[in-house]
């Protein structure tokens, strides 16, 4: 069931088109039920053009339209009904949260770490916002803030696969490589993902264990042959071990992929 306003009571108000009760209960239902995509879209449409509700009932049905645009990839629409969504309950962490990450999405990353600043303001245990804001700072390389994020992540949720990745990325650029790898083992306890292993992979690339690194990238790209990151730190491994063309042939890959990762890693300390 979408998350807000789901449950309210109904109120009918007068509407200018009149339509027969079921129908406009099942655009209701639509709305706030768990109708696919096109129908919430089809459904909450309906409850604010009418203006169905109270101003929660409102504020729930832009959200819901929201989520629907997000999931079909309408970034900029969802960003609107989020806004609207907010103009009529300015209350609810979850819009907040998930205007964030559209924002996110979008690059808007001033605006993301805003709108998690408000979530964790309503909702001070929540793990999601925290997560995300740190990756916000990361991004903007406040890595001392991004730290502070992860670690009150997993204060609240020791399990947080992804905060230890975070965390252990964050360890992997700013040369805490110890922690990094320690970091990146926890995550890759809890759930294997690509991601964690690529940042181990460059925790032990710029710790000079460079067969572990390659390992590390190997197992990455056999569950996402494409990541950009762990072909370039694989291309640089290999090359530091002396095989310049199979490194030169993962470099220029990573770069097909990625046009901007030469520079990304240099930015992590790290150049062929």
């Amino acid at each position: 069931m979408r998350g807000v306003a789901g449950a309210l009571l109904l109120a009918i108000l007068s509407v200018a088109t009149p339509a027969r009760p079921q129908d406009a209960d099942q655009l209701w239902n639509w709305c706030f039920g768990d109708a696919d995509d096109d129908l919430t879209l089809k459904g909450c449409t309906a409850v604010i053009e009418t203006r169905r509700g109270t101003a929660t009932n409102q504020a729930g049905a832009y959200y819901n339209r929201g989520v629907a645009h997000r999931n079909k990839g309408e970034l900029e629409e969802a960003l609107e009904d989020y806004t609207e969504s907010i103009e009529l309950n300015p209350s609810d962490a979850d819009v907040f949260y998930n205007r964030g990450v559209v924002e996110q999405s979008l690059g808007e990353i001033d605006a993301a770490i805003a709108d998690y600043d408000a979530a964790i303001k309503l909702k001070p245990r929540f793990p999601q916002a925290f997560n995300n804001r740190g990756v916000m700072h990361r991004l903007k390389k406040e890595y001392a803030a991004a730290l502070k994020d992860f670690d009150e992540v997993l204060r609240l949720d020791p399990r947080h696969a992804g905060a230890y990745n975070n965390r252990c990325t964050v360890h992997a650029i700013t040369g805490q490589l110890r922690e990094a790898v320690a970091d990146c083992d926890e995550s890759l306890k809890l759930r294997v993902s690509a991601d964690a292993l690529a940042s181990r992979g460059l925790a032990n690339l710029k710790l000079g264990q460079l067969d572990a690194a390659i390992r590390d990238y190997d197992a990455a790209l056999g569950r996402a042959p494409n990541l950009a990151e762990a072909l370039y730190g694989r291309g640089i491994a290999k090359r530091r071990k002396g095989e310049t063309a199979s490194g030169d042939n993962d470099i220029a890959a990573a770069k097909a992929q990625r046009k901007d990762v030469a520079e990304l890693y240099a930015g992590w300390g790290v150049s062929p």
